[in-house]
């Protein structure tokens, strides 16, 4: 497994947020408006994630 994609405090959380975002989204209010919102919120999660996992791996390659 690579890494980058380890079990680690920062993919759990953005596993969790994710996870827990489109859960209550898509259960407790089910309304197209809230769908579009958490989709952006999730892409922000992702790029955020994306970023500082490049970051990480990085500042661990061997050049």
């Amino acid at each position: 497994m690579s890494p980058v994609l380890a079990v680690n405090r920062r993919n759990l959380s953005a596993l969790g947020v994710v996870s827990g975002l489109l859960a209550v989204v898509y259960l407790l209010v089910p309304h197209p408006v809230a769908q579009y919102g958490a989709w952006l919120v999730v892409f922000v999660v992702w790029m955020a994630w994306f970023v500082l996992a490049g970051i990480d791996w990085l500042s661990q390659a061997d050049f």
